[in-house]
């Protein structure tokens, strides 16, 4: 989960405030935006999904790793 926070700060915080300038200045864009404005409105929330996916994805393997399973708790309790 470190490694999660992690990666969501570098890319909100720092890619999306404090590295804005130079990502701007890189000589590529991503579909004709600026790196570093690209980042600020669309990679963060990308990224932040995908952060979402990858913990959930984790959180299940650690739950069978463990021998809990929600999903069939959740059937016998209705």
């Amino acid at each position: 989960m470190g490694v999660l926070l992690v990666i969501w700060a570098l890319v909100s915080f720092g890619a999306g405030i404090l590295f804005v300038e130079p990502l701007n200045n890189l000589s590529f864009t991503i579909f004709g935006i600026p790196v570093g404005f690209w980042f600020a409105q669309q990679g963060s929330i990308i990224t932040f999904v995908i952060l979402i996916a990858v913990y959930v994805w984790r959180m299940d393997k650690l739950d069978k790793e463990f021998g809990i399973d929600e999903y069939e708790q959740a059937v016998h309790h209705q």
